[in-house]
């Protein structure tokens, strides 16, 4: 029976040394994140939930990556889920009363906002992108990890239907939890999102990354279908978007 990280060895060699492949975009993110901070800054964690995304992280290297507790001044978290007071890895929680509520924090309080896989379920994006720049100091950056709207899992996802997620994304990504799967909206998921949403105010950089594959039943036939697939796919369709959005002034 073979699993994720099995099937990682078995098509990536290299993640035998440090656990990571060559293409890992949670190691890109956050060694971008690591390049922009720095002792002094207070940092926030946008969307935090309960730290699942480090939780249940089995690569050690990626999982030692996001946590910026203690590397940076602090670290603050924010989340419409209440599992946000039980994350370990954020000096505060606060919770956002409702998705049309401001953001719990003073004008121009963080030095870095960073969110993975979150912008997908922003159903505003103008009052979102609005409240997430006002909370940013002059010359900060908003660093966020999300999927590609236009790449063929959020396809995948949107002609599945959102009553029929959760029941797919347990099928075909076992390991993943059913309480960490949230609505969708892809409102904030392309380049020209970006752009639109946060250019009047900062400089924006969005590009997309295919990765790994996620979504392989655990299954080494389709794990090496989608790994090809992957180092053809054209920019528009490739599952992820990284994004870096710095802040004038």
């Amino acid at each position: 029976m073979h699993d994720g990280i099995s099937l990682k060895r078995k098509f990536y060699p290299e993640a035998t040394i440090g656990g990571f492949s060559h293409v890992d975009i949670g190691v890109q993110f956050y060694t971008r994140i690591a390049a922009l901070l720095k002792p002094t800054d207070r940092v926030l964690d946008f969307g935090a939930g309960r730290g699942a995304q480090i939780l249940e992280d089995r690569i050690e290297f990626r999982q030692q990556l996001q946590k910026l507790r203690g590397r940076v001044a602090r670290v603050d978290g924010c989340d419409l889920d209440p599992a946000v007071f039980d994350n370990p890895f954020i000096d505060e929680a606060r919770l956002i009363e409702g998705p049309s509520a401001p953001l719990p924090y003073d004008d121009a309080t963080f030095d870095l906002i960073f969110c993975s896989w979150v912008f997908e379920h922003v159903a505003d994006p103008e009052f979102t992108s609005r409240e997430l720049l006002r909370i940013l100091k002059p010359g900060g950056h908003i660093c966020a990890l999300t999927p590609n709207k236009w790449g063929y899992l959020a396809l995948a996802s949107r002609a599945a239907g959102s009553s029929n997620h959760v029941k797919l994304l347990k099928r075909i990504q076992p390991e993943r939890k059913a309480h960490d799967v949230f609505p969708t909206c892809y409102k904030l998921n392309t380049p020209a999102a970006i752009r639109r949403y946060f250019g009047h105010a900062a400089d924006t950089v969005a590009y997309s990354a295919a990765g790994e594959p996620a979504y392989h039943f655990n299954n080494p036939v389709v794990f090496r279908g989608l790994k090809l697939l992957h180092t053809v796919l054209p920019p528009r369709l490739r599952p992820a978007l990284l994004i870096f959005i710095r802040k004038h002034g």
